[in-house]
């Protein structure tokens, strides 16, 4: 009896496509903020970096986690935005909290806004899971 079941239509598979496709839009959430600091100011780049790698996150969850199935898309969209209103929350908040409080007093000069920006993203990892998995892409009834 295997411990971990990573035959391809399984929950732990689908967990493992939902990391590397979620790690994959947080690394466009992380990079497309370098890009947002040059117009905007760090709290704000924050939020329309969380928004870019929501709209990949969206695609690559739809097309390779979860599927199309269940409700149709405009409602799939609504909820995604519902979910990851709490996502952006949950990173804006440490990303501020890290940056303005933290790294300073423990003496973390390096790339403050990088490196916090960073930390912040992994925040919303399991809420997100969750909030997709039960209330964004959940099965149509039967």
């Amino acid at each position: 009896m295997a411990l971990l079941n990573l035959d391809r239509g399984s929950e732990a598979h689908r967990a493992l496509r939902y990391l590397a496709c979620g790690g994959f839009a947080a690394a466009v959430n992380w990079g497309s903020r370098f890009g947002w600091s040059l117009l905007l100011p760090f709290r704000l780049a924050v939020i329309a970096a969380y928004a870019t790698g929501m709209l990949v996150a969206f695609v690559l969850f739809r097309r390779f986690v979860f599927g199309a199935a269940g409700s149709g898309l405009a409602a799939q969209v609504r909820n995604f935005v519902i979910v990851n209103l709490l996502g952006v929350a949950q990173t804006w908040v440490l990303a501020v909290l890290l940056v303005d409080r933290v790294l300073p007093a423990i003496g973390w000069t390096f790339q403050p806004e990088a490196c916090g920006h960073a930390l912040a993203i992994a925040a919303p990892v399991v809420t997100s899971w969750f909030g997709h998995r039960y209330f964004t892409f959940r099965p149509a009834k039967a």
